[in-house]
């Protein structure tokens, strides 16, 4: 088995600010949702493997446990991309692995996971 994506919830017509997160910090490329489930809102971001579908859901309610863990090639970058940005970022510790990992909560209150 493998994890095909991870959906995340957002509030409606949030649409830019979750673009201006998940492309322009995390430098994500957005994918064209599907024009039958375009209608109903929300992104579709992907990195690599990593497909991140974000999903209008009324009322909304943040994911502030439940997380996804992303694997970042370069974690200082963008552990400082996100600072940069603005975003509270806490450090995790480290992985048995020796990877070093940090959350961050993006625009709407969801929180991810990044590892190193």
């Amino acid at each position: 088995m493998a994890i095909d994506h991870i959906q995340l919830a957002m509030p409606a017509g949030e649409e830019p600010r979750a673009r201006a997160f998940y492309s322009g910090v995390l430098g994500m490329d957005e994918v064209p949702k599907p024009a039958e489930l375009a209608a109903r809102g929300g992104a579709w971001f992907q990195s690599g493997d990593v497909h991140l579908h974000l999903g209008v859901e009324t009322p909304f309610a943040p994911a502030r446990k439940a997380h996804p863990g992303l694997r970042c090639a370069d974690l200082p970058a963008m552990l400082a991309a996100l600072a940069a940005a603005g975003h509270e970022v806490t450090m995790g510790g480290t992985f048995e692995d020796g990877a070093a990992h940090a959350y961050v909560h993006d625009p709407f209150g969801n929180r991810l996971e990044f590892i190193g």
